[in-house]
C-alpha cells in the first residue's frame, strides 16, 4: 500500500516576521508515517513546519503554507492508496501579506483575513473510488458529533477525532486519546502514546481495504 500522510502546522505570513499558526508538533503525523513505514507501506509525507527528524525510509515533502500543502498533496494523490490527513492546515490567511516587516505604529488594531482552500474538499472530486481517505478532528466541543458531521461533510472513510482541551493528549505532548469515527460507529481509544494510536490507525486502515478488497 502507498500511504500519503500529512502532518505539522501551516504558517500564514501576515508579513515576513509574523504569521498565524495553531499548535501542533507534528507528531502525530510523524507517527503514523512511521507506523506505516514499520508494517511494509510505502509511505509519503507531508510536512508543515516543525522540529521533528523525519521518520526513517519515508520520503518527506516540506511545506510552509496551506496553498503549499494543497499543492504537495495534490501532487502525490492521484497515486497513493490511502491518505491520512493529519496536519493541522489553517483556515485562515492574512488576506494581504507585506513585503516588508510591518511596524507597531502604521499597523491598524483590523486584520482583514481570507480563506484557505480546503483540501479535502478539493480532493473529492479527484478522489478514485478505491482510494481510502481518513480526516482528523481536534475538537475542544461536541468531539463525536464534529467528527460525524466532517466524515460526512467531506466523504471521508474515517476520522480520528480527539479532544485537544486535555493536558493529556492533541497538541505538543507524546500521547493521545482519540475516537475513530466511521459510517459503522465509533471506536473510543484510552489514553496511549501516539506511536500506539498510529499503528491502530494504520491497522484500521489495512482492515477497511481488505474488506472491500482494495
Amino acid at each position: 500500500m502507498k500511504l500519503l500522510v500529512t502532518a505539522g502546522p501551516t504558517r500564514e505570513f501576515l508579513d515576513p516576521v509574523r504569521f498565524l499558526s495553531n499548535r501542533s508538533t507534528g507528531k502525530m503525523g510523524y507517527a503514523v508515517a512511521a507506523a506505516g513505514v514499520a508494517r511494509g507501506h510505502e509511505v509519503v509525507l507531508v510536512s508543515g513546519p516543525v522540529s521533528l527528524p523525519p521518520p526513517v525510509g519515508v520520503s518527506t515533502l516540506r511545506v510552509v503554507s496551506a496553498a503549499d500543502m494543497l499543492e504537495a498533496v495534490f501532487a502525490s494523490f492521484d497515486t497513493c492508496d490511502a491518505l491520512v490527513m493529519s496536519a493541522a492546515v489553517a483556515d485562515w490567511r492574512p488576506k494581504n501579506r507585506a513585503v516588508q516587516k510591518l511596524k507597531k505604529n502604521t499597523m491598524s488594531g483590523t486584520l482583514e483575513l481570507e480563506r484557505t482552500v480546503d483540501i479535502l474538499r478539493a480532493l473529492r472530486e479527484r478522489r478514485r473510488t478505491e482510494q481510502t481517505v481518513i480526516g482528523f478532528a481536534a475538537e475542544t466541543e461536541r468531539v463525536i458529533e464534529s467528527a460525524r458531521e466532517k466524515c460526512l461533510a467531506k466523504g471521508l472513510d474515517m476520522v480520528v477525532a480527539n479532544d485537544v482541551s486535555r493536558l493529556d493528549a492533541g497538541f505538543e505532548v507524546d500521547t493521545n486519546v482519540v475516537c475513530l469515527v466511521d459510517s459503522q460507529g465509533v471506536e473510543e481509544l484510552p489514553l496511549m502514546p501516539k506511536a500506539d494510536v498510529a499503528e491502530r490507525i494504520v491497522q484500521w486502515i489495512e482492515r477497511f481495504r481488505s474488506v472491500r478488497g482494495r
